[in-house]
């Protein structure tokens, strides 16, 4: 048992909270936290949020008490803590003010896509990735030659609709999303415009980009498989959490085949920068993940 409460410092609804956590997996978190019959509404991304008068029972239960700096250093030598730049409310003033750049005077069109993005059913496809697409188009776009304003205008376009439709299915939800795209930047973009932002959404289905534009957002998309171990395991836990739908037995044959499909590739980034900052890190995950599913210990 390796779950850990600090004291109730955190003033919120007229009580103190606690915060519960487990420095070695959120599966044996999500254990503990049934065993004493905590409301799954509790849990934020690493932890649960407990009364003050829940204190002293967990503890009885088996969690140790440890003060809040301790809780917080031994949550990051596990490898555990969600650092805040993974939490989707982080990121919400960037993206309306990177919305009103890229589409001036269009309040409504962010709200409607922000929500899309902001749906609480998503775990992984959610505005924390939206915003890291867009970040990883920012970096890359400086260090490829030849990277017209109008290129990186096309992929920051359908980065902001490329999942704006997400029901766990895939290729039809890539469809989906640029038919959305279509309707809503039709009364504001060229024809020309909305015409290459549905080519590029449709790219991300399969990641084989045709072109510049396609290959920064296809690069920036696959960003993630990039993350330091820890970050990246987190992101395989909520993917699989977006496919909650699906048995274990058809998620782990599903996501071998993408990983084995992924890892046959002669690159994963076809930008040059992409290519040089990600593609070993990518591999070390992808490689690490497929060989979790063939032991079945994913």
């Amino acid at each position: 048992m390796s779950v850990l409460i600090d004291p109730p410092l955190w003033p919120a609804h007229g009580t103190s909270f606690s915060h519960l956590v487990s420095d070695v997996s959120l599966e044996e978190l999500h254990a503990f936290a049934r065993a004493a019959a905590l409301p799954p509404r509790a849990f934020d991304r690493d932890h649960y949020d407990v009364p003050a008068h829940r204190h002293a029972a967990l503890v009885a239960a088996g969690a140790e008490a440890v003060s809040a700096a301790e809780l917080t250093r031994r949550l990051i030598r596990g490898g555990v803590r969600v650092p805040a730049r993974e939490r989707p409310d982080r990121h919400d003033a960037w993206l309306r003010r990177d919305f009103e750049a890229l589409l001036p005077g269009a309040p409504d069109l962010f709200d409607d896509v922000h929500a899309r993005w902001s749906a609480p059913e998503r775990h992984y496809h959610d505005r924390r990735h939206l915003a890291q697409v867009l970040r990883g188009l920012d970096w890359l776009a400086p260090r490829e030659d030849g990277v017209g304003a109008g290129q990186l205008r096309a992929a920051r376009l359908a980065a902001w609709w490329h999942d704006a439709v997400y029901n766990g299915v895939a290729g039809t939800d890539e469809e989906d999303s640029a038919t959305l795209a279509a309707a809503s930047l039709s009364p504001l973009e060229p024809a020309s415009t909305v015409r290459r932002v549905e080519e590029l959404i449709l790219m991300t289905a399969n990641h084989e980009p045709r072109d510049q534009a396609a290959a920064l957002l296809s690069d920036a998309d696959l960003r993630v498989l990039a993350r330091p171990a820890a970050s990246y395991l987190r992101y395989v836990a909520d993917v699989r959490r977006d496919y909650a739908h699906v048995s274990d037995a058809e998620f782990a044959a599903g996501r071998a085949a993408v990983l084995a499909s992924l890892l046959g590739r002669e690159r994963l980034y076809l930008t040059g920068s992409g290519h040089a900052a990600w593609e070993a890190a990518a591999r070390a995950n992808l490689e690490a993940e497929l060989k979790s599913i063939e032991r079945g210990t994913a």
